[in-house]
């Protein structure tokens, strides 16, 4: 009875450990493909948690009359300690909490210094902005906009913001972050537990799984360069409980931070340089951030699509569009070029009414993120 006691609190002690371990980033988890295992844990908790306490119920109650009660009550303490830690310290939505504020401002009454990263959505005429240094802490940010409901994501681990629609088979669906996996956030849903990775919208394990969230058409840039496109735009502003854990420094958007999960590689092509992403259908591409930093347009093609990438007089936003014509665009401060048409930078027309360029998606992202979840990607050379 005495080893079934030491076995329950071993066994428990161990559970919980493993049980976290699989989708937060400590030594070695994120890099071996065990979401199924980690799922399996996750979802049969319970079943494990009391069985194991029951062991050490029983144990415990066996022996209770050999004067040894208080060892077994001091070596049960450290496994106390574990189960306390991995479920209310050391768990994804206790560490970053939602906001308990949503406070949105034009921007007249703005706080947000213009020269910060945000995601810009645009819909039926309304323009909403979301600083990156708060969508680090939150990872996600539920909101509406022009009638749509949206779920504004971002994994500073990853360096990908991406913007989706909460819809799981036509029913609206609420999220909630409860890990990572591969070193990107994952969410899961309230109806099905299904994990939802955040990079690419995909359930990869649970009933959903290989279903995708819709994706809603999103921006990256400063905030200076999303008002001069849209100045009547909202802004999202620091929710007060949150406001000590945000980067005030920047140091993540600007890419100054070096080493640990969010630190930046200068170089490029290594594991945490920065790469613009675009996916056309199947095919995909990397295009490097110091080339594009060069060059500040880039003309190519992909899945038969004639494409541009433009970044502005900033060095920090940019654009993808789909080209007009196989004729080469260029840039000049922030107007597209293609032949005599003008464009500003949100792809409007400014010479006759042929029409806007059409948006692609492309995503500034660490190059070890973009080359994991889309591992057939061709590079831009």
């Amino acid at each position: 009875m005495k080893k079934l006691f030491y076995f329950g609190i071993i066994l428990l002690a161990l559970f919980e450990i493993l049980n976290v371990y699989f989708i937060m980033p400590m030594p070695g988890s994120q890099e071996i493909n065990t979401i199924e295992v980690a799922y399996f844990l996750y979802s049969t908790r319970w079943v494990f948690r009391i069985l194991f306490s029951l062991m050490i119920i029983y144990g415990f109650a066996k022996t209770r009359g050999d004067g040894r009660s208080w060892r077994r009550i001091l070596a049960s303490l450290p496994t106390i300690a574990i189960v306390y830690l991995f479920n209310f310290v050391m768990v994804a939505d206790k560490m970053f909490l939602q906001p308990d504020q949503l406070i949105l401002k034009n921007s007249s009454e703005n706080s947000i210094e213009l020269d910060r990263l945000i995601i810009g959505i645009t819909n039926n005429g309304e323009a909403k902005a979301y600083p990156v240094e708060f969508l680090t802490y939150h990872h996600q940010v539920q909101d509406s906009i022009g009638g749509k409901l949206v779920i504004v994501t971002y994994c500073s681990v990853c360096r990908t913001g991406r913007v989706y629609e909460p819809m799981v088979d036509g029913k609206i669906e609420k999220f909630r972050l409860v890990g990572m996996d591969h070193f990107n956030a994952m969410f899961e849903d309230k109806t099905t537990k299904s994990w939802w990775r955040q990079s690419t919208g995909e359930a990869i394990t649970g009933e959903m799984k290989g279903k995708f969230l819709p994706e809603f058409t999103s921006v990256q840039m400063t905030l200076a360069q999303w008002l001069k496109l849209y100045p009547n735009s909202l802004i999202m502003q620091p929710d007060p409980a949150s406001e000590k854990f945000y980067d005030k420094e920047a140091t993540f958007e600007k890419g100054s931070k070096s080493g640990g999960l969010t630190g930046t590689d200068k170089e490029s092509w290594q594991p945490k340089s920065w790469v613009i992403g675009i996916q056309i259908g199947t095919e995909t591409k990397a295009y490097d951030w110091n080339r594009l930093t060069k060059d500040r347009i880039i003309n190519d093609s992909l899945a038969k699509t004639q494409i541009v990438i433009a970044l502005a007089d900033d060095g920090t936003s940019f654009v993808a569009y789909k080209r007009p014509s196989d004729e080469i665009m260029t840039i000049k401060n922030d107007t597209l070029y293609s032949g005599h048409i003008k464009y500003n930078f949100a792809g409007e027309n400014l010479t006759d009414r042929s029409g806007p360029l059409k948006r692609i998606m492309a995503y500034q992202e660490f190059w070890h993120s973009w080359k994991t979840f889309h591992p057939n990607t061709e590079i831009f050379e």
